[in-house]
């Protein structure tokens, strides 16, 4: 006999890279017939927007972090955890789950913590190399954690810990079996709310491979905060028709398949999804980023050979414009690249993590 469908709440959220992952375990879950996947979030995050976009319901609590948030901060978390503990058992007790997991992101504290003191099977999943403070804590109490990187298992007990790799959404695995051979633009993200320092370096970079001769098209996904700077920046240095700005990509799939390297942040997924569609990139790490973790997981990248690691310290639009010459402009060094990229890719991530989901939903069933 078959096991009956998965109830699973997603506690977690505020970026892309928190999220995704989320919907792709909610993508998988759900194509069984009578699956429910359910969020759990917070109202500033990316979730309100994001999760109803992908077609499923979203909770919210009134939580806030704990790290790097300053006294007062601090003392605002601390006074909201109350609060949030008792909104989240309210919505264990609506739902009812078979197993919650945790994708990191304030929401996914209390939610984790009170699923866990309630009996309700707990996971979380961690998609940096280093784990962020909520899943170090929310390890403690979870029955799994799923790892993508080697490095991040070792943070957490070695009985619970699974090196699934990042699950990345079906669009991304059912367009790498389409997408043939590299694409023809420089693709430049500055993760899911843009970069700053990142869009600098774009303009700059264009200004060079011009004055070189050799600026292909390039999409340049700038953040909602300064899209409207960008668009009017290029099109008053004449550049309209040779850089295409966006704000947010919804079809990342499409944009990687087009792309013949990509100028980005290291976030988790961003690097998961350039494994899926093989595409070589340069990785300017957040320097900010907590823990540093984005050059953790640059540098993984790395030592693979998969990318080049630009320091935003050490970055100009010169020593950029370097960088994309240097690899483009060495067939042999590209296709090392894309195959090496291509090895760290984790197709079975996504099936990986909901079996074991099933798996510790099942146990509590027969307990």
């Amino acid at each position: 006999m078959s096991a009956p469908p998965l109830r699973l709440l997603i506690a977690g959220g505020g970026t892309g890279g928190h999220l995704y992952p989320g919907i792709a375990v909610a993508e998988e879950v759900t194509a069984v017939p009578g699956g429910l996947a359910v969020f759990v979030g917070t109202a500033r995050g990316l979730e309100t927007k994001l999760v109803p976009q992908a077609g499923f319901p979203l909770e919210l609590v009134k939580v806030s972090g704990l790290k790097r948030m300053g006294l007062r901060g601090l003392v605002n978390g601390l006074a909201r955890l109350p609060r949030a503990l008792l909104e989240s058992r309210r919505i264990l007790r609506r739902h009812r789950p078979d197993v919650v997991l945790g994708v990191g992101g304030y929401a996914s504290g209390p939610l984790v913590l009170m699923a866990a003191l309630s009996g309700y099977p707990t996971a979380v999943q961690e998609q940096n190399s280093f784990p962020g403070f909520t899943n170090r804590l929310l390890g403690h109490f979870a029955r799994r954690v799923f790892v993508a990187f080697d490095e991040a298992g070792g943070f957490f007990a070695r009985r619970k810990v699974r090196l699934t790799g990042n699950p990345v959404r079906r669009r991304f695995l059912d367009r790498a079996l389409t997408a043939t051979g590299s694409g023809k633009n420089i693709l430049v993200l500055g993760g899911s709310q843009g970069s700053h320092a990142v869009n600098e370096l774009a303009t700059g970079l264009v200004r060079v491979l011009d004055a070189r001769g050799r600026l292909p098209l390039v999409v340049h996904q700038t953040g909602p905060d300064e899209y409207d700077r960008m668009q009017l920046h290029y099109a008053a240095l004449g550049y309209e028709g040779r850089v295409e700005v966006r704000a947010f990509i919804d079809d990342m799939p499409g944009a990687l398949a087009d792309a013949a390297l990509v100028v980005a942040r290291a976030g988790a997924l961003t690097l998961a999804e350039l494994a899926i569609m093989k595409r070589p990139a340069i990785l300017i790490p957040l320097p900010t980023a907590a823990d540093d973790h984005q050059t953790r997981n640059a540098l993984a990248f790395e030592r693979a050979g998969a990318a080049v690691v630009l320091h935003q310290s050490d970055a100009s639009a010169t020593r950029l414009g370097d960088l994309v010459d240097q690899i483009l402009g060495d067939p042999a060094r590209y296709e090392r690249m894309a195959t090496a990229m291509g090895a760290l890719a984790r197709a079975e991530a996504t099936r990986a993590v909901v079996a074991e989901l099933e798996s510790i939903a099942r146990r509590r069933r027969v307990g």
